[in-house]
């Protein structure tokens, strides 16, 4: 394997991470004064007659049938996570999983100012950009896949992964099935025994209402009537993917507009690697999210090419 694409291989396995990471297995373990890593100013009283979850709940039905939506997310990272931020927009589905996507920041190994992912059927797809250095090591292609479901499940290669991915591992990649819809955020929301009504708030040009709550592993191991909106199926997921990575807890804002969905959803975490904050605004929900994945003669096979390097690190060092 050419230094090129050796280094190709490690900037797209970067950004399967970064975004698996970001889309998976939301956490906010606590600091020592019992808060979620992150969390803002204690929320107001809560709301009097259970309007708070009556509003949250007919959210969660109106979002988890739109399937789709334009977002626009941001991450602020710290630890071993890395510095800085990373900026992500385009449409994502949450029924099936899609997403078309331009991620910005964070992309220091490709030499480039931005990165289009595609992901369907749970093959990640990454445009190298023409007027990068890596794109030398792609052979005249465009495009670079790699089968998350395939990689996650070859334990014989999860060593050569996590070298490549460097902090984040695998735990991109296996969390990536978890990813975290704006519906199951707000089921998750639902599940808090303390979710309140914060106030009145604009976002952008949209009048919304700001609610707030806390969700501790404890709490999403008790099964409750708040949670039952969180299908039984995904509940036991999620739970299972906070215990494997050791998640305290959940620290969750959301502003639903007038129309019924959420204009903005913000959730403080902590991960063992680091700290990781994300915020996203979203819009044009039930606009299909259909995405268009390039053809075969166009891509290069990331975990094909992990493997041979996997192959070839053994027999050097045999």
């Amino acid at each position: 394997m050419s230094a090129y694409r050796r280094k190709a291989a490690g900037a797209a396995l970067a950004a399967v991470l970064l975004v698996g990471g970001a889309t998976a297995c939301e956490n906010g373990k606590k600091d020592d004064s019992g808060k979620a890593a992150g969390a803002s100013a204690q929320p107001g009283a809560p709301v009097a007659d259970g309007s708070a979850t009556e509003a949250l709940a007919a959210a969660y039905k109106k979002t988890s049938a739109a399937k789709s939506a334009k977002v626009h997310m941001t991450m602020k990272m710290s630890g071993a996570l890395g510095g800085g931020s990373v900026e992500m927009t385009g449409v994502q589905g949450w029924d099936p999983q899609v997403m078309d996507i331009t991620m910005k920041g964070g992309l220091g190994r490709t030499g480039a100012d931005s990165l289009r992912m595609v992901l369907s059927n749970d093959v990640m797809y990454m445009e190298m950009p023409a007027d990068s250095p890596l794109s030398a090591g792609m052979d005249g292609k465009r495009w670079m896949k790699l089968d998350t479901k395939a990689a996650a499940g070859a334990s014989g290669d999860a060593e050569v992964l996590k070298k490549l991915g460097g902090a984040g591992g695998m735990g991109g990649l296996t969390g990536t099935e978890q990813s975290q819809d704006p519906a199951k955020q707000l089921a998750l929301l639902l599940a808090s025994p303390n979710v309140k009504l914060v106030g009145s708030e604009k976002v952008g040009a949209a009048d919304t209402r700001h609610y707030k709550g806390t969700l501790t592993f404890e709490e999403m191991l008790a099964a409750n009537e708040r949670s039952k909106a969180l299908p039984e199926a995904d509940r036991a997921k999620l739970t299972e993917a906070m215990r494997k990575a050791g998640i305290k807890g959940y620290d969750m804002d959301v502003w639903v507009a007038e129309d019924g969905y959420p204009a903005r959803m913000k959730v403080a975490i902590g991960t063992p690697e680091g700290s990781l904050d994300m915020e996203a605004v979203y819009s044009d929900y039930a606009t299909t999210a259909t995405v268009q994945t390039p053809p075969e003669n166009e891509t290069l096979d990331l975990f094909a090419m992990l493997r041979d390097l996997g192959a070839k690190g053994a027999a050097a060092g045999a």
